[in-house]
């Protein structure tokens, strides 16, 4: 077990006895071997195809810039629900709560969510809170895979992009009729916030039709998700896991005049309520307090794929989103604090695709970026300078160019130069490779390595945002002579496939960034105040050095069975005063096992994940312990438009300590039950 790790009694066993059990099955396995010429259902994911860290079609076995990717039969066996649910078991990503929200984002390599960029079919979101996006709020509809590229990519994708890219790709409207509907349900047991541990706690109904004719392909989607909360004590006020209510609805209307040439259009809109109940510290006579939140985004996008040759290509797209987030508090004696933001986000991109011999692929782009933030509470602006509304735009031109000089060399040249309304010309630059070594058999060894420059400009946010929490003995403010921050990322790994029925991968990473935007006490502006209310405001303080291994494998063992298996090490330093990065694990450690059930049409999956201890606050030594978490689903298909499915998410039932709020990040939600069934039609 690996040092920091503090699991239950339960945990341990359940454990203990996933591992004897994958070991066993990879024993077995190793009896019922796969050869290179038999096709295995379980052996796809190293032929999935992968666009977002070449801006080509490459396979994961192939690109020379490393990608992960969360298939769709991944999806489908472990009944995610969201993309947060999707992105649980990739190894080296850590999903963390959002502070004040019932909503999860993601971390990479140590690199926090404001500093990874989410994108949907390669065009970007708005942050929820101004600084990260909520995957939570992604229902999964229509979703073909997740791609996840770790490390600085503002080469290929501009700001934001320091610390790696999420990229959520949907499927194409295909021709003909199909239809799916989706529903499962479950609950907490105990934990039930109604105290009926019989009672449905939770529930999700998915519903979409696609409608293609030759020309002319329409998609409609729709998802619905409740969740009554969570609670350990039902008869407390209390509440550690939120109640909420999610509405999304997607469409998608494709024109395909000819061959190669397809223009289309996309209507999003995601609804979302949710009510939180704490208790507060401060003295007072109402220390029972909640919190309401209303979100609403509205997302166009049109946008053309233009292939009038096999040598040549271009692409255009065009984007308006808007997110509107009201927020407001209340106790027993009165509501208060009503928080209203809204943010626009709209893009320009273009960029044409030229195969310029056997030998070079030149790519070469552009984007308009405009952004904008609104922000008041109880009728008040909460921006710098009283101002209404405060913006920013950036025009930015790219270029990559992919060589291959030789059938095993293949190299990914790429630089970014953006002007930005607010802090000028920035400039990022990007190498990558590939060597394939010789083979030896039936397995291929190679060699990936990257170089390159990432950068952020600082959000309007962190620029301009005045959150006055007085009342709670402090005040935040804005900085608006910040400095954009920068970083330089370094990855090399040596990887081993076996036909398309195995891999393993071994990567090293370093991520150095400079002028790293945090929050710290001014301290002559709180001496002036009379109140004794403490002030923060952002500045670029810190460096910071993320460095560590990750390792990754999967295997095909026979027909309907399949392990994988990832360990990552991280170190994360703050290079300004040698002390560790607070909530980054050293550990992380990610198994799963999908085998056949016995019966046709049933099979089943296991899904390991655990991670070390890991710093709360270095300076007075606090930790949060290690935990580990199982879940196992079970899927039954009968015939090929009917499944039924069920599952148990953290079996072992591994929780936090609610006691120690602040000091244990463990799991909010414990064991959940659920069963569901899924009915597609066609014609």
């Amino acid at each position: 077990m690996i040092v920091g790790f503090e699991l239950s009694e339960d945990g341990r066993k359940v454990a203990s006895a996933l591992l004897y059990f994958i070991g066993g099955a990879v024993v077995v396995g190793a009896g019922m071997p796969v050869h290179a010429g038999e096709s295995v259902e379980g052996a796809r994911y190293l032929d999935e195809l992968v666009v977002t860290g070449t801006r080509s079609a490459r396979t994961v076995s192939d690109t020379p810039v490393r990608t992960e990717v969360v298939t769709q039969r991944e999806l489908e066996r472990t009944h995610a629900r969201d993309v947060a649910e999707a992105l649980e078991n990739v190894p080296g990503l850590l999903l963390r709560e959002i502070h004040g929200k019932a909503g999860r984002e993601v971390w990479l390599q140590g690199i926090d969510a404001d500093r990874v960029l989410v994108l949907i079919d390669g065009l970007p979101m708005t942050a929820t809170t101004g600084s990260a996006v909520d995957v939570s709020q992604l229902a999964i509809l229509d979703i073909e895979r997740i791609e996840i590229v770790k490390g600085a990519v503002s080469a290929q994708y501009g700001s934001a992009a320091m610390g790696g890219v999420i990229n959520v790709i949907t499927r194409d409207v295909a021709p003909g009729v199909r239809g799916e509907l989706a529903i499962d349900g479950g609950s907490y047991g105990e934990q039930n916030p109604s105290g009926d541990e019989w009672s449905p706690g939770r529930y999700n109904l998915r519903a979409g039709v696609n409608l293609g004719g030759e020309s002319l392909r329409l998609r409609v989607s729709g998802s619905s998700q409740h969740s009554d909360g969570i609670d350990p004590q039902p008869d407390s006020w209390q509440r550690p896991g939120d109640e909420f209510d999610r509405h999304q609805f997607n469409s998608r209307l494709a024109w395909v005049p000819a061959e190669g040439h397809e223009v289309y259009g996309e209507v999003g809109f995601y609804e979302e309520e949710s009510e939180s109940r704490y208790t507060v510290a401060t003295p007072g006579p109402f220390p029972n307090q909640g919190k309401t939140e209303s979100v609403e985004r509205l997302r166009f996008a049109v946008g053309g794929d233009h292939r009038p040759s096999a040598s040549a290509g271009w692409f255009w797209s065009l984007l308006h989103e808007g997110l509107a987030d009201d927020t407001e508090k209340f106790n027993a004696n009165a509501r208060f604090d009503a928080r209203k933001a809204d943010q626009q986000l709209r893009q320009g991109s273009l960029h044409t695709e030229l195969n310029l011999n056997d030998a070079h692929q030149l790519m070469l782009g552009a984007d308009y970026r405009y952004e904008n933030l609104e922000q008041s509470v109880d009728g008040e602006t909460e921006l710098m300078g009283n101002q209404a509304r405060v913006s920013r735009t950036s025009r930015e031109l790219w270029v990559q160019d992919s060589w291959m000089p030789s059938e095993r060399w293949e190299w990914v040249l790429g630089f970014r130069a953006q002007d930005d309304s607010d802090f000028g010309d920035h400039y990022a630059p990007k190498i990558s490779g590939r060597y394939d070594l010789a083979a030896t058999g039936w397995a291929q060894h190679y060699i990936r390595a990257s170089w390159g420059t990432g950068y952020r400009v600082p959000n309007l946010k962190e620029r301009y945002f005045e959150f006055d929490h007085s009342q709670l003995g402090y005040v935040v403010e804005g900085q608006p002579d910040l400095e954009p921050e920068s970083s330089s990322n370094v990855q090399l790994g040596w990887g081993v496939s076996f036909g398309n029925v195995g891999w393993l991968e071994v990567s090293a990473f370093l991520n150095n960034i400079d002028d790293l935007i945090q929050t710290e006490l001014d301290a002559a502006v709180t001496a002036a105040r009379p109140d004794g209310v403490q002030v923060f405001s952002y500045s670029n303080i810190s460096k910071a050095r993320t460095r560590g291994v990750e390792t990754t494998m999967g295997w095909a063992l026979a027909s309907g069975w399949e392990a994988t298996a990832g360990y990552t090490y991280t170190e994360a330093e703050d290079r300004t005063t040698g002390q560790d990065l607070s909530r980054r694990p050293a550990h992380q450690v990610q198994l799963g096992l999908d085998g056949p059930g016995g019966i046709s049409g049933l099979s089943w999956t296991a899904r390991f994940r655990a991670q070390s201890s890991e710093t709360v606050d270095a300076a007075s030594g606090i930790t949060s312990p290690g935990y580990g978490t199982v879940d196992l689903s079970l899927n039954q298909r009968l015939g090929e438009d009917l499944r039924v499915f069920a599952g148990v998410d953290n079996l072992a039932n591994r929780q936090r300590d609610f006691d120690r709020a602040g000091e244990d990040f463990g799991p909010v939600a414990g064991r959940y039950v659920y069963a569901g069934i899924t009915l597609g039609f066609g014609l």
